[in-house]
């Protein structure tokens, strides 16, 4: 997060493009407010100010009843929460999330209701593939350049990369090791086909001359937060790859590159993650001469093992034209 956006301003930076409506709200005075309390409060607190983070629009029609029930708290708890946040009372504080999703929403709301006005009703295929594109629309607004300049310079000077998923996040790190090995010193896909003990194994030799990225989505795993730390502590620089200015691991990268996972059916959806990959996979490649060569022959070395039109490798027909003895 790089600076402060008052509600007159968060209309002004989401038209231009600049960020994702989540992202708007995080970077608002009192989305930091809140991500404060993500970080150092009280376990209730926390529960608080993350329900807040991901449901802006939700919480503006909810009483204080039942705020509470959402985040598992009691009336009290969510009363002291908005006093310590500097409102008056629950309702000040709603009425201050109105205001600022207000300025955010109200473009994207318009789109929404163009896209659902096309079609009362979709079959849950469709739908699915409308929220992958609503994902990417999302992350790619939330985009920034600048950070994304910095994250290749980052990778491309590391001694090593390490890149860290569990779950199906792994197979998304599978991915981003296997894009990344032709143009970094030296990459380790730190969980692999293994598990917490592999893992740890892998970064046991991290430094402050490395990166570690790091991917997470809905549902968190455990040991991907514990693990991140562990290298934090270590003093390398992270990368979080990760849904929402609320994660977990947010708070624990020194850059977030966002790629919101909301789906109406999954826990969530790969389908920003894997094009914020291949984002800053682009951005390494045209970083310099050099990748782009690499990238050239790296395609002459695959050339061999590649079918042309007539379903013919180009071995065989290297194969083919060697004289015969």
């Amino acid at each position: 997060m790089k600076k402060n956006t008052t509600s007159g301003e968060v209309g002004s930076e989401l038209s231009s493009g600049s960020s994702s409506p989540d992202l708007v709200f995080a970077k608002s005075s009192l989305g930091n407010a809140l991500l404060a309390q993500l970080q150092d409060g009280s376990a209730s607190y926390k529960r608080i100010a993350d329900y807040l983070l991901r449901n802006q629009v939700k919480v503006t029609a909810l009483g204080i009843e039942d705020m509470a029930e959402q985040c598992d708290v009691s009336t009290a708890t969510i009363s002291r929460f908005a006093r310590d946040l500097g409102f008056s009372n629950y309702a000040a504080l709603k009425n201050k999330i109105a205001e600022t999703v207000q300025a955010i929403f109200s473009p994207v709301e318009k789109l929404r209701n163009t896209i659902e006005g096309k079609k009362p009703s979709s079959s849950p295929s469709h739908a699915s593939l409308q929220s992958a594109t609503a994902n990417i629309n999302a992350a790619s607004n939330g985009l920034e350049e600048d950070q994304m300049q910095q994250v290749v310079s980052r990778l491309c000077k590391a001694g090593t990369v390490y890149i860290m998923g569990f779950g199906l996040s792994a197979h998304i790190a599978g991915m981003l090791a296997l894009h990344l090995q032709p143009y970094c010193n030296r990459v380790v896909e730190v969980v692999g086909y293994g598990g917490t003990e592999v893992a740890a194994g892998n970064l046991a030799n991290i430094t402050d001359k490395d990166v570690l990225v790091v991917i997470s989505f809905p549902r968190y795993a455990l040991d991907v937060i514990r693990l991140t730390q562990f290298a934090r502590h270590h003093s390398t620089c992270i990368v979080a790859i990760t849904d929402s200015a609320a994660s977990p691991l947010a708070q624990l990268g020194d850059y977030l590159l966002l790629a919101p996972s909301t789906h109406a059916v999954l826990p969530s959806s790969s389908t920003a993650a894997i094009a914020v990959i291949e984002s800053l996979v682009s951005s390494i490649m045209v970083s310099n001469k050099k990748n782009v060569e690499k990238a050239i022959r790296l395609t002459e070395a695959l050339s061999g093992y590649l079918h042309n039109n007539d379903n013919t490798s180009r071995t065989s027909q290297l194969e083919s034209r060697k004289p015969k003895k």
